[in-house]
């Protein structure tokens, strides 16, 4: 009987969001911000410290919207900071800021999906790991990913955040081999298309 990857353990927020979303192809530009601005949160801690605190940071970051994050001034961070509901890190904060600033001039210079997937040459990058101990924490690519986005002006998006966050988006499809999500994501990857440039 195949077995799903044995990091999500047993609880069931965690298991749920081995299943229906880490490994899935996410092509929304905005969907991408989100994940890759909590990836940066987790940085020093656990990922489910992040997932049961989403929906803390979901409100408390106005559903992520860069524009609005853009503008935010020294009010927004202190609002930030009382909240216990979130991560309350003020580098982390104020880099939230900066990235929705060189998210709003990747997204209008080519789109932020099309961006970050062109690591990929758009396609979703598949695995064939057998065990956990195989799987990269990093690699070339995202290095090279995340020299690009810190070029760009973005911060707490170092090449092993950047990998995770590219396990979590789909970008690669790390699902150990005998998980059945494994397939679900390949086949999901097989249907991805991104319309003509």
């Amino acid at each position: 009987m195949a077995e799903r990857c044995t990091w999500c353990g047993t609880e069931p927020i965690y298991v749920d969001y081995h299943d229906t979303e880490w490994g899935r192809p996410e092509t929304d530009s905005r969907a991408l911000f989100e994940k890759l601005i909590l990836d940066g949160f987790q940085a020093g801690l656990s990922w489910i410290t992040i997932l049961k605190k989403r929906d803390a940071f979901r409100a408390r970051f106005e559903g992520f919207d860069p524009e609005k994050i853009a503008r935010w001034g020294e009010a927004e961070i202190a609002d930030a900071l009382a909240d216990p509901g979130i991560v309350r890190h003020r580098g982390k904060i104020e880099a939230t800021i900066g990235n929705a600033r060189a998210w709003l001039e990747i997204e209008a210079d080519q789109g932020f999906d099309r961006f970050l997937w062109s690591f990929v040459d758009l396609k979703p990058q598949q695995n064939s790991w057998q065990e956990t101990g195989q799987v990269p924490a990093e690699t070339e690519m995202s290095k090279e990913m995340s020299k690009a986005l810190r070029a760009a002006g973005f911060r707490f998006c170092g090449a092993t955040i950047v990998y995770a966050f590219a396990q979590a988006v789909g970008i690669v499809n790390d699902h150990l081999v005998g998980c059945p999500q494994h397939t679900e994501c390949a086949d999901e990857a097989a249907r991805m298309r991104f319309p003509a440039a």
